[in-house]
């Protein structure tokens, strides 16, 4: 993939997240923090249906487009199982005596029960529409499918504002409905081409079986994965209150700014890195990108610390606590991005069960530590343990793939972000003077760029050679 279809394909995510940033203000102002929790409610229970009834043929559809000739009858393929049994098991939903809207959102409303599954199998069409798109590498369309729905969404809630419509969970609901339902429109016109022709595409069973072997214990890895994010969302439902959680949603949407780095880093390094594996590059080529990551995560992090105050200019004063809870929230994108380069040779090596097995092993600790701190911290006790189950994941992941692959040195590395994740408790726990805090991540960023001048020089060289070049040619 050139520079140009990475651009491409990074404009849906980044200009998504700078919308989310935008949008977060309006939805705190206008509705309560527990309808925030409501809504994240609604966007975790979705994106767990889509990960189980998809069956990962998804993964399946990505791996074997390039190897089979009917197109048509891969989509149908891949569609149709997943589709028959998400179709069953509403049916059998609908015939139980429980409300879904009493049970994710703690209100009965057949509205808004109406909506989840509308969502739901919304959703799952365009996850596969979306691969179309994807494989065909058209980025431009794929991006605008990403970028227009939450423009749409954030259009609908200033309507809301500027009318008065009244600030209820339904309503809310609604605007998502709204935005999701263009994003399935969107797909569908910009694949309009293609999707028609699974209505007249036959199955190959032999295909599909295969496939099915394939992808049913990435199942296992992604449910792992899921628990692993969605965890602290659900026991702040189950034993705090949907207050505490719309808080700390509003902290982890924030903290998903730091997703625009990992967008960026992971559309980049799995086709490079396992491109320069196999043309045999010298490992010490990785593991320098691995200490320019490193870098990355520990200035994105240091600099989110100090300037973390802003957040309560723009949000109203019961997100006070939002500005530190942030600060935790953050180990989740970093982390996880920092893993992804860290852990490169249990991809190399195509020992994928260990990533699983790091998933499985955080998703304990996540599982314990949320049952012992939310009691106690709330919303600040969620943070805790998702920032220390994934720094458990990135552990877990590094060393295994030192091991597998290449050893290297890793003490400077674990010292840094220990000192990072340790401060980043601290403010959670402390009420700390705002300028004491930006005071220790300042000294933190100062820490970090002498640990790592070796990469800081370098940055600056190559920056400052490259805009040689360019001042030389507008000379010239």
């Amino acid at each position: 993939m050139n520079a140009k279809k990475v651009l491409q394909f990074s404009v849906g995510p980044i200009g998504a997240a700078i919308l989310g940033l935008i949008t977060l203000p309006i939805v705190a102002w206008f509705f309560s923090p527990e309808d925030i929790g409501r809504l994240s409610m609604l966007q975790v229970t979705i994106s767990f249906a889509l990960l189980l009834f998809s069956l990962g043929l998804d993964q399946a559809y990505v791996r074997e487009f390039h190897e089979v000739d009917d197109k048509s009858g891969l989509l149908k393929a891949v569609i149709l199982p997943g589709l028959v049994i998400l179709g069953m098991t509403v049916i059998v939903i609908l015939l139980l005596p429980w409300s879904v809207s009493e049970l994710l959102f703690g209100i009965h409303s057949v509205f808004l029960s109406t909506l989840f599954f509308a969502s739901v199998f919304l959703a799952f069409f365009s996850r596969f529409l979306s691969l179309i798109l994807r494989m065909e590498e058209r980025g431009l369309a794929f991006s605008m499918s990403q970028l227009l729905p939450k423009l749409l969404f954030l259009v609908v809630l200033i309507i809301y504002v500027a009318i008065g419509v009244d600030a209820i969970f339904a309503n809310l609901m609604a605007a998502y409905f709204i935005s999701i339902s263009f994003v399935f429109f969107l797909f569908t016109w910009n694949t309009r081409g293609q999707w028609p022709l699974i209505f007249v595409a036959k199955v190959d069973k032999t295909k599909l079986t295969q496939m099915l072997r394939y992808t049913i214990p990435l199942i296992g890895s992604g449910v792992a994965f899921w628990g692993l994010t969605a965890m602290d969302k659900i026991f702040l439902r189950s034993i705090s209150s949907f207050e505490e959680l719309g808080v700390y949603s509003v902290a982890v949407s924030f903290a998903g700014a730091a997703l625009i780095f990992q967008t960026i880093f992971s559309t980049i390094w799995a086709p490079t890195v396992y491109k320069w594996a196999v043309q045999g590059v010298d490992p010490e080529k990785i593991i320098r990108t691995i200490d320019y990551a490193t870098l990355a995560v520990l200035v994105i992090w240091s600099l989110a610390g100090m300037f973390s105050w802003i957040i309560i200019f723009i949000t109203p004063a019961r997100y006070s606590h939002v500005q530190h809870i942030l600060l935790l929230a953050m180990a989740y994108p970093l982390l996880y991005t920092l893993s992804e380069s860290t852990g490169v040779g249990i991809g190399i090596k195509r020992k994928t069960m260990f990533s699983m097995l790091a998933a499985v092993l955080a998703l304990g600790v996540n599982a314990l530590a949320n049952w012992l701190l939310i009691p106690v911290y709330g919303a600040a006790g969620a943070a805790m343990a998702s920032a220390l189950a994934f720094f458990i994941f990135f552990l877990i992941r590094t060393e295994i793939s030192s091991k597998l692959w290449k050893s290297y040195e890793r003490k400077k590395m674990y010292i840094s972000l220990l000192l990072l994740m340790s401060l980043s408790f601290l403010v959670n726990l402390i009420n700390l003077h705002t300028l004491i805090v930006v005071i220790l991540y300042g000294v933190m960023l100062c820490l970090s760029l002498i640990a790592y001048s070796v990469q800081v020089i370098r940055i600056r060289q190559y920056v400052v050679k490259n805009l040689c070049k360019v001042i030389s040619k507008k000379v010239g």
